[in-house]
């Protein structure tokens, strides 16, 4: 339940205070109340309104420049000329202005570092003189059960500040929806995350408990902030300048409640653990745990038959422990293999190839144009835009990860549409495979697939094969360039290729 409606204006706290001490001459405030209110008030001037233009591309017609929007979010100032907020805010920023609570006044600033995987970034502004002045807001801790927060921010349907209570119902390990393929620790308070709310702080006793980044849609009164934990874990590290992302294991699991499933696996009643079932192939954990293996525990946390740990006095994922480690780091991970116990000690990395089922931001689609054909790789942006129904591309989607596609085949080349042209007359049913090789040469990259398109000297045929197809698609080589020519002046397109992100 709400407990308190939006608050327009941080000056009320003060105003309020001070009718109640002249109306209630019987029940004066506290000088401890005012000197809270005091403290608030100071603390809102760190609060900042972030106006944003974006320009989104479009994976469809990758050569176009995209969709121009925008859009108002909050930040606040955890250092000198150091402004937290969401990565969503700032997203495919093409200009960013800030204003101080207070003033209309608007500030360049620019994105310092952004972290998509736990939806934050680090803004700066170009001249940090006005806020000089203004406090730091200090990162605390996770706020308990059932204890009070304030939503600070700038929602939709206002400029001026608007202040938020809540109660703190859950703390739990959910999907973060900006990138739609990463999760992590959450805390779930009965207080609405609006629109224009997003980046704000969360406070509990002066300090910053979380930051407001997601409601649920399904629900009235429920936001959820990212928690201090991963706040901390964000700043950690960058520390040395730039951002390596979240550390896996690289292994699936399968909880082990099934009493028939326990027995063959040699477990009691109250044994812990979980089965894996794959390991992703170039993972920290590839060459260690096997498929059957039974991990019981993570650096001494025991994990149950759902995959849980008690970590920092909470039931939480087992990944929680993994979370808040980084690149080079070690994790102990204890298993049984065939009925017998192991441990091992695991060198954490990254997983570059899991990006594929991650939104990508801030980059322009990489496409290739050649004889009206258009080419581009296979990521969640481009599945999302086409939509693809064609079930060997589903099935490279799917696997490309799991199955380690990705360790000779580093980009999936999607034949996406065809402008239609002399030169490919009869071909649009190729349309939405994946190419396999040209001329004989197997593709595993756009880069590559771009040269073999365009050598020195042109062959008398392009001969292209696709995944799953027993007839080719073939173009003329010495025609190419002239259609390619007639291609870009036909449909407007500047640029027949990008290769980089």
């Amino acid at each position: 339940m709400k407990l308190l409606t939006s608050v327009t204006c941080s000056a009320l706290l003060l105003t309020q205070a001070a009718t109640q001490a002249q109306e209630t001459a019987t029940k004066p405030e506290s000088p401890e109340t005012v000197a809270k209110a005091l403290q608030l008030a100071d603390i809102y001037k760190s609060v900042v309104r972030i106006e944003v233009a974006t320009q989104v591309p479009d994976y469809r017609t990758p050569w176009n420049a995209g969709r121009f929007s925008g859009g108002t979010g909050t930040g606040f100032l955890i250092g000198k000329n150091k402004f937290m907020t969401n990565a969503h805010v700032v997203s495919d920023a093409r200009r960013v202005l800030i204003t101080m609570h207070g003033s209309s006044r608007k500030h360049a600033a620019r994105v310092l570092h952004v972290a998509h995987d736990c939806d934050l970034a680090l803004l700066e502004v170009e001249d940090f003189t006005p806020f000089e002045d203004l406090p730091h807001l200090e990162i605390g801790d996770v706020p308990a059960l059932e204890s009070q927060v304030r939503v600070i921010g700038y929602p939709v349907g206002g400029e001026r500040i608007s202040v938020t209570r809540g109660v703190v119902s859950r703390i739990d390990f959910r999907p973060y929806s900006h990138t739609r393929a990463d999760s992590h620790l959450v805390v779930q308070i009965d207080a609405a995350i609006n629109p224009g709310n997003s980046g704000g702080p969360v406070l509990q006793n002066g300090k910053v408990a979380g930051v407001a980044f997601q409601g649920l849609t399904s629900a009235d009164n429920t936001g959820y902030m990212i928690p201090t934990p991963v706040v901390k874990r964000f700043l950690k590290d960058i520390e040395d300048g730039k951002y390596d992302h979240y550390v896996e294991i690289g292994t699936y699991e399968f909880e082990l409640f099934n009493p028939a499933m326990r027995k063959v696996y040699g477990l009691g009643p109250d044994s812990p653990g979980v089965l894996i079932t794959k390991v992703t192939p170039g993972s920290s954990a590839d060459g260690i745990l096997q498929p059957g293996d039974i991990l019981t525990a993570i650096d001494g946390n025991t994990v149950d038959s759902s995959g849980n740990v008690v970590f920092a006095g909470e039931r939480v994922n087992m990944n929680e422990i993994v979370e808040r480690k980084f690149v080079g780091d070690t994790v102990k991970l204890n298993f049984t293999r065939e009925g017998k116990e192991q441990t091992a000690d695991v060198t954490l990395k990254t997983l570059p190839a899991a990006r594929m089922y991650a939104i990508q931001y801030g980059q322009k689609p990489r496409y290739t144009i050649q004889g009206g054909l258009v080419f581009q790789p296979l990521n969640l942006n481009l599945y999302s835009a086409h939509k693809f129904k064609n079930p060997r591309v589903r099935r490279l989607f799917a696997g490309y990860l799991k199955d380690g596609i990705f360790q000779d085949r580093q980009d999936i080349i999607i034949l996406t549409n065809v402008l239609e042209d002399p030169i490919n007359s009869f071909v649009t049913s190729f349309e939405g495979n994946a190419l396999a090789s040209i001329n004989g040469t197997k593709v595993t990259t756009l880069e590559q697939a771009h040269q073999l398109l365009n050598p020195e000297k042109m062959p008398e045929f392009f001969v292209l094969e696709f995944d799953g197809i027993d007839r080719p698609l073939i173009l003329p080589g010495k025609q190419l360039k002239q259609a390619n020519e007639r291609v870009q002046r036909n449909y407007g397109v500047s640029k027949s290729h990008n290769l980089e992100n």
